[in-house]
């Protein structure tokens, strides 16, 4: 048995992401041609050799459900242990949100108490990267760390930053500021289930609900942090934009190299459609393309999920296309991210703008 854990925090609003949220949460929403974000963060742990993992929901979760059903997909499916989906609330005032990630797992305490692993990783599903959850591991176990928080070189001030002496150890943690010299926080965390579960009674006694301000910053002088510094491609998808920018950056080879690497595969829900079929005349220039897709227009510099079809005459450019999407005949698409099951009618014009690309609500007639 794993020496870890999974748990993953898919809940929680957010506003920037605009109509890609309106039915599901942001983990969920599609990216690659055929994965969910959440994929990342669920075959990151399983290609590292953990067998349970929990996903905490609150709201929109039925994309989720439908999407991961048993886990059978990421070998999650078991008798004992494998995938297990928490629909939970908070414990104080049931009708609204959580405020924080002490809280939500206040909610779930008694799961966390039959955690059969000695450690638990805790991570975000909408984080978009190839983690060696392994390597993180042993580093933790090596530096003697009561928490080990996983970070990225930068900085920049739009995520919580840590600054690390010269062994790693964490010496202060900065939320929305620019730090020089400082790495940005990628949510993901290694902690043993003994602090864990005495952290949760410590925070919930108390009224503390946040992970970041109760823990990481109140508790710093009192618990070892350490940073392990994640060096490969990470994506944390916050707005339409963000989202956007970093799906267009899948057309870079080094990147894809980066993401889907044959030791450690992404795993994502099995759909067994046919091959793309591509029409006479018809054209697909530096583009992702799932299968199931009827190509019979023109696609340049874009993502088109499975089950898309591009009618002749159709111009699709820098667009995200999601799946079952139909762009009919003569109709023009630029700069744009159509959701799932979209109907663009004939001869129509739809054009958005590199920096700021039209999002297309799920399942509009336009």
């Amino acid at each position: 048995m794993t020496r870890m854990h999974g748990i993953i925090f898919a809940y929680g609003k957010c506003p920037k992401l605009q109509t890609l949220v309106e039915q599901r949460v942001a983990d969920s929403i599609p990216y690659a041609a055929r994965y969910r974000i959440v994929d990342f963060t669920i075959s990151n742990m399983v290609n590292a050799g953990v067998t349970d993992v929990g996903i905490i929901l609150q709201d929109k979760y039925q994309s989720m459900l439908d999407h991961l059903g048993s886990g059978k997909d990421w070998d999650l499916s078991r008798k004992h242990g494998g995938l297990r989906l928490l629909p939970s609330v908070p414990k104080i005032d049931p009708s609204r949100e959580f405020r924080g990630k002490m809280e939500a797992l206040a909610a779930i305490e008694s799961y966390v108490q039959r955690i059969r692993q000695e450690y638990v990783v805790l991570a975000n599903g909408a984080l978009i990267c190839n983690m060696p959850l392994g390597d993180v591991l042993e580093e933790h176990i090596r530096s003697g760390a009561d928490i080990t928080c996983v970070c990225a070189p930068g900085g920049d001030g739009k995520t919580t930053s840590y600054l690390m002496d010269e062994d790693g150890t964490i010496t202060d943690v900065v939320s929305r500021g620019e730090v020089r010299g400082g790495c940005d926080a990628l949510e993901v965390y290694i902690i043993s289930k003994k602090l864990l579960l005495e952290l949760i009674a410590e925070c919930d006694g108390h009224n503390e609900y946040s992970f970041h301000r109760a823990v990481l910053q109140g508790m710093k002088n009192r618990l070892k942090l350490h940073a392990y510094v994640f060096r490969g491609y990470a994506a944390r998808i916050m707005s339409v934009d963000n989202y956007y920018k970093r799906s267009m950056e899948l057309l870079r080879a080094e990147v894809r190299a980066d993401l889907f690497l044959p030791e450690r595969p992404i795993r994502t829900k099995d759909r067994s459609d046919a091959s793309t079929y591509y029409g006479p005349g018809s054209t697909c220039v530096n583009s992702l393309v799932s299968d199931g897709c009827i190509i019979e227009g023109q696609v340049e510099d874009s993502i088109i999920f499975r089950g898309v079809r591009v009618e002749k005459g159709a111009k699709v450019c820098g667009c995200i296309v999601m799946q079952d999407t139909v762009i009919r005949a003569g109709a023009t698409l630029k700069y744009a991210i159509a959701d799932k099951n979209v109907t663009i009618t004939e001869n129509r014009m739809l054009m958005g703008h590199s920096n700021y690309p039209l999002a297309i609500s799920k399942f509009s007639i336009v």
